[in-house]
């Protein structure tokens, strides 16, 4: 298990590990009792819920997928603990049947902390997909619409 430095550091290993489809590399990144938040509001709550969901993912899914970071920020609230805000774009996934999809852009943000003997593990994680031109979502009967206002 590495010692990341950073939240930058291990943010980064991250967006790494799903390049590399690697569910339990992800895994190792989080605490034992972290929290993900997925696009569509999944409450993962445990490292063994955040691997196994990526892993189904990994297989259905996102088998051909890379992340492209495109900005990332790091704010130090104390030595210790750091929240990680980061935009991203995301190529590769293909719908449940196979087909191509197109580029998604994400904001994911995360909070990490600093591990006795282990450098810094996340705690948090909330990804949100990033909808062009809209400043909310309008629920209908029919789901959810991007809405500007």
């Amino acid at each position: 298990m590495s010692d990341y430095q950073s939240g930058e550091a291990v943010a980064r290993a991250f967006f790494a590990a799903w390049n590399a489809g690697d569910a339990d590399a992800i895994g190792a990144l989080f605490v034992e009792d972290a929290d993900f938040v997925n696009v569509v509001g999944f409450w993962w709550t445990s490292r063994r819920q955040i691997r196994k969901a990526h892993d189904y993912g990994f297989r259905k899914i996102f088998q051909h997928s890379v992340i492209a970071i495109q900005t990332l920020k790091v704010r130090a609230l104390t030595p210790d603990i750091h929240v990680i805000h980061s935009v991203s774009t995301l190529e590769g996934q293909t719908s449940l049947d196979g087909q191509a999809t197109d580029t998604r852009t994400a904001v994911i943000s995360m909070v990490a902390v600093r591990a006795p003997g282990q450098g810094f593990r996340l705690v948090s994680c909330h990804n949100t997909d990033r909808v062009d031109g809209a400043d909310t979502h309008i629920r209908t009967a029919s789901g959810f619409a991007p809405a500007k206002y």
